[in-house]
């Protein structure tokens, strides 16, 4: 939606395809991160966007046993915004959706499932898709396959897929929010197992990290055993366990960490989780979606205008997000290695003095702010908005690697050590 609303805005014809009739869907990512925040201000789109109903993050903290840790802290990302903030994803899409529809350029065609490629020879030339039964073709210089981890554009495409193994799942669920209930703590980690709670002002959105194909048997212990495993791990909550009465309740998010080799092949372009799927570890992968669209905009603005579009042109978006994706997702697989640690303790858990050492290394939470906020290699949007010197870039991008490789190495490192004291 993001790229679609960039390139018309621009003149260049789009047509989005989503399948639903809404884009209502529960459990999609929330977080909007201040490197985001910040495209929507480049784009003029910051101050209407923030009236919407939302919560902000300025500092994220995690429980660990009883004891409470400041993890990340924003209030120092070099952008506008100092926060996350947190937002329900059907907003963020029809908010863009709305003004994107304001181009003469743009069409959104809702209740059309893409479910296949149109080609000619070895070219992309379009999508084929379904709207209430009926086929459609939509033909275009360039479909860009933006659906996701299941893509049937790349499935289509026969892109070839490197996959990492992940030993988490993720069981999403809400529980209601009281005003008293503890402010900026988004991890609870106790007795093998961890537990997220995203602030949506009345209610948590909930996620509790299972290890890898556990789920039935979770089902199988019934939902007594589940719901005094979550009151064990946050007592606060209490008998408000109590609203999950139905295993419809809980859905299950199969956690994958992938990459394509090749984004692309002539006339198709990948981005996003249908390039490279990201686990929910430090909720970054609608953000670094999103970096690819401003990219990918920024990019191929030019060619689209002039109907030349290249495979070199195609080749410098995956150039220029590949690095920033590999990064990213090494840290989530260091971090999911240390929980995996984690399941193995099905005791109480204390945090080891080493920890708690760890945790006030001066600047610290800042480097871990900038690497979760801004990330590796931030886009910005190229109209006549200054990227900023070179070397102030690249000390920002060292500055994310140390912050995104510290918390991946305190993680590991953390669940290691508290395993051996078990």
């Amino acid at each position: 939606m993001v790229l679609g609303y960039i390139l018309a805005r621009r003149g260049v014809q789009v047509t989005v395809l989503e399948k639903h009739k809404d884009f209502f869907r529960d459990f999609r990512g929330d977080t909007v991160h201040p490197s985001t925040l910040e495209v929507l201000r480049e784009l003029g789109l910051l101050k209407e966007f923030l009236d919407l109903p939302h919560e902000e993050v300025a500092s994220l903290g995690v429980i660990i046993g009883g004891s409470k840790f400041d993890v990340a802290d924003f209030s120092h990302v070099p952008v506008t915004c100092k926060f996350i903030a947190l937002m329900p994803q059907w907003d963020f899409l029809n908010f863009i959706a709305g003004h994107a529809k304001r181009f003469p350029s743009f069409q959104l065609l809702m209740e059309h499932e893409a479910i296949g490629l149109l080609k000619e020879g070895e070219r992309i030339i379009g999508v084929a898709a379904q709207n209430d039964g009926r086929d459609v073709q939509v033909r275009a210089d360039l479909v860009v396959g933006c659906d996701g981890r299941h893509s049937v554009t790349r499935t289509a495409a026969g892109l070839e897929v490197i996959e990492h193994g992940v030993p988490i799942d993720v069981l999403w669920f809400r529980i209601s929010r009281r005003p008293d209930d503890p402010a900026q703590v988004l991890g609870n980690v106790n007795y093998g197992k961890a537990l997220i709670l995203i602030n949506r002002s009345d209610y948590f959105q909930a996620g509790l990290i299972i290890a890898k194909s556990s789920f039935d048997e979770i089902k199988a212990r019934g939902l007594d055993a589940f719901r005094a495993d979550i009151r064990k791990i946050a007592p606060y909550l209490g008998e408000r366990v109590n609203e999950l009465n139905d295993w419809e309740q809980i859905k299950i998010l199969t956690v994958q960490i992938n990459r394509l080799r090749h984004w692309f092949r002539p006339g198709l372009l990948c981005i996003g989780d249908a390039a490279h799927a990201m686990s929910p570890a430090g909720g970054v992968g609608i953000n670094l979606a999103i970096q690819d669209a401003v990219a990918a905009a920024n990019l191929l603005t030019r060619p689209l205008q002039e109907r030349r579009l290249s495979m070199a042109a195609l080749a410098a978006v995956q150039r220029r997000r590949a690095f920033p994706t590999r990064v990213t997702q090494a840290a989530q697989l260091a971090a999911h290695r240390g929980l995996a640690r984690v399941f193995e303790n099905p005791g109480p858990m204390q945090a080891p003095w080493q920890v708690k050492a760890a945790v006030h290394i001066p600047g610290i939470q800042r480097a871990v702010g900038y690497a979760v906020g801004i990330g590796v290699r931030p886009e910005h949007v190229r109209e006549g908005v200054p990227l900023g010197p070179r070397r102030l870039r690249t000390a920002n991008t060292i500055f994310a690697a140390l912050g995104i490789a510290v918390t991946a190495a305190a993680l590991g490192w953390m669940a290691w050590k508290a395993w051996n004291r078990t």
